[in-house]
């Protein structure tokens, strides 16, 4: 239920010589475009013509130019420390041997599969079905997300408790659909990820016959798996992932799984009640259970296992890994170098240690005092904008401004790290540093539940280049990693920063009141807190996004879902015009000096346009538009301001121009 926005940023210079971090420019602009007939091509032609995609890139942008930029920071601080030196600290130490072992691809070469070897012979020794669950916990505790997923959520109807939750999962693509479509590209697809399979299985040592009928039983079960899933827009819809059952009553879906020794042994505390969210696919989940062989379930395992350890398995299996799921499914041309995906790796497992150094390096007290500021001037231009809508009765009104009032803000970083001393790192042993660190974090996870919901803990580690608003908590979260140039430049106007962060900071309120997080009150509930007359209104106003970007074409045959990306579009058109709000409240919004040529208000839809400018491979385009949420940045950009009579003013656009609307669409 977190609501991600796709890569943001804003903050202060860093003390790094790694190369200048430009935000808004001149120079990005395509002046040869028209801004009423394609506004994206007059923000970013130009940048999009120098930028091309990087070889390991499927997707590069502006944001993507700021997390390489964070990765090298986070690079220098891991060299460092990664320097075999006993008067490091123990967080030191183990920042640094976890990134050390990450790095020694001939260490990892040379020990083969040994360090998977347990885990294999694990699932190989399987006698019967019964014996099941314990096999699947262990799969579960290393990442391994075999047959179904299982963690902690808050409860939906009490949002102050954590509760267990069992959900769908078991897919080696990237959505249920993948399975079920019958175009050409998707059944090319398919034989595509079987051939892939296949070889996993030839460098596991299987002969390619073998390995070849192996990966058809792996497909034949995700492919039911599939079936059985709910599809991703109605997962969307809150109240179709809720259903609160005790254990027996989860039991008597699937009897064919051994749920109560799962519960038992899998490191949770007692387990009495949990969110099963789609109670269908464990119906399902039983009758594959009772159908598929002893020996077909193995095969099925044995490829979870070693699909979701790749990463950290000899080249062989890491090159086969990167062929399928970043050359075949996303374009790029070349895997990453290894030392992006160690800073990755390390980021993830140890992702607050690693945090806690970045942001003594790069953010301080005055980057959060600037953010909060920022915060407060979006915070007051939504109330105002609330208070003056005309489609909403005043008795919904005053609920939206007890849960506007509600919102707390999360800026930069934790005020409370993260404790790793409980995780064991060793030099020399990635594999299973990997696991030990996925493990620590799954039964943190999982230690939560029964207990009251902590409101401090933060949903990313603080180097990361992303935002989000949480519904159950009703917050608003701003990495440090985040908070940079491009989108927040001090160096620049003010209409500028309010087109970028300040349009982030609008678009991650509005999703509080997006057609998902309108359905949570000020506490995070699941409640309807809206008038009849006003949830109607609201849902009629929702289709007219849902049709207009609808017809946006991804790549080629394939439109984006404007159902799957409505509560984006909605926050996103809300943000635009909450930062225009705030702007034009400012000094520098009623003057009408110009900056390069341009007003402050052309400026801050230029500040917009420039921070989503991208180029992205047709097999990534594909790839988004059946999964993201967002849509892709010609899109947010062009989408926002075809619905802007102030971008129409500011620009003298006229009547049948493309970037003017016939039908504007508006929620807020």
């Amino acid at each position: 239920m977190v609501h991600m926005l796709a890569k943001y940023a804003f903050a202060l210079a860093l003390p790094f010589a790694l190369g200048a971090q430009q935000g808004f420019d001149v120079n990005a602009l395509d002046r040869s475009a028209d801004p009423c007939v394609d506004f994206y091509q007059y923000a970013c032609g130009g940048w999009m013509a120098g930028n091309p995609i990087p070889s390991d890139r499927a997707i590069w942008g502006r944001f993507n130019e700021l997390e390489e930029r964070n990765q090298k920071i986070l690079r220098e601080i891991l060299e460092k420390v990664s320097a075999n030196d006993p008067n490091r600290s123990e967080s030191d130490r183990k920042l640094g041997d976890y990134y050390a072992a990450c790095m020694d691809e001939a260490g990892i070469d040379a020990k083969g599969l040994a360090p998977l070897q347990p885990d294999l012979d694990r699932i190989a020794a399987l006698k019967d079905k019964g014996e099941l669950a314990g096999v699947i916990v262990r799969l579960h505790q290393i990442g391994a997300g075999a047959l179904f997923g299982f963690s902690s959520t808050q409860d939906f109807k009490n949002s102050s408790q954590v509760i267990a939750e069992a959900d769908q999962a078991g897919l080696g693509l990237p959505d249920r659909d993948y399975y079920l479509k019958t175009d050409a590209k998707s059944v090319e697809l398919r034989k595509q990820y079987v051939a892939h399979v296949a070889s996993m299985f030839r460098l596991l040592g299987d002969t390619s016959q073998d390995a070849a009928a192996k990966a058809q039983v792996v497909m034949d079960i995700e492919t039911a798996l599939a079936k059985a899933s709910l599809d991703i827009v109605s997962r969307r819809e809150p109240a179709k992932v809720y259903h609160k059952m005790s254990k027996q009553e989860l039991a008597g879906l699937n009897p064919s799984f051994g749920w109560l020794r799962y519960l038992e042994t899998v490191g949770a505390p007692p387990v009495e009640s949990l969110n099963v969210t789609y109670p269908d696919f464990f119906r399902a989940l039983d009758g594959l259970l009772r159908s598929q062989s002893l020996d077909h379930l193995k095969t099925y395992l044995t490829w979870h296992l070693v699909h979701s350890q790749a990463a950290l398995l000899p080249t062989a299996f890491v090159n086969e890994d990167f062929d399928f799921y970043g050359r075949t499914l996303t374009g790029a041309r070349q895997i990453r170098p290894r030392w992006k995906r160690c800073v990755a790796a390390t980021d993830g497992d140890l992702g607050e240690a690693l945090g806690r150094k970045y942001v003594d390096l790069t953010f301080g007290a005055e980057g959060k005092q600037r953010t909060l500021q920022m915060v407060q001037a979006i915070e007051k231009a939504l109330e105002e904008d609330i208070r003056q809508i005309t489609w909403m009765t005043p008795e919904t009104k005053q609920q939206a401004l007890v849960k506007l009032h509600a919102v707390t803000n999360k800026i930069g970083y934790p005020d409370q790290w993260r404790d790793y001393s409980a995780l064991k790192i060793l030099r020399g042993d990635a594999l299973g540093n990997s696991q030990r660190g996925t493990r620590f974090e799954f039964e943190r996870r999982l230690a939560k539940i029964g207990k009251p919901v902590d409101k401090k803990e933060w949903g990313m580690t603080p180097p990361t280049v992303n935002a989000y608003y949480n519904p159950l908590m009703n917050n608003i979260n701003f990495p440090a990693g985040i908070l940079q140039p491009p989108f927040f430049d001090k160096s620049m106007d003010d209409a500028v920063n309010f087109g970028a962060i300040g349009a982030v900071i609008g678009h991650e309120l509005t999703h509080g009141f997006d057609d998902e997080g309108r359905q949570f009150d000020a506490q995070g509930n699941l409640r309807d807190w809206w008038t009849p007359q006003d949830s109607r209104e609201f849902t009629r106003r929702s289709e007219c996004f849902v049709e207009q970007y609808g017809q946006y074409k991804a790549v080629d045959d394939v439109k984006l879902n404007g159902k799957l990306t409505l509560g984006e579009n909605v926050a996103d058109n809300g943000g635009v015009r909450l930062a225009l709000m705030a702007l034009l409240a400012t000094d520098a919004g009623k003057r009408q000096a110009k900056i390069d040529g341009f007003t402050p208000v052309q400026r801050l839809f230029l500040g917009w346009g420039q921070i989503w400018c991208q180029n992205r491979t047709e097999q990534a385009a594909r790839l988004r538009a059946a999964v993201d949420p967002h849509s892709p940045g010609r899109y947010r950009v062009n989408g926002v301001v075809s619905n802007s009579p102030e971008f129409r003013s500011a620009f003298a656009c006229k009547e049948g121009q493309p970037m003017v609307r016939p039908k504007e669409c508006r929620v807020w």
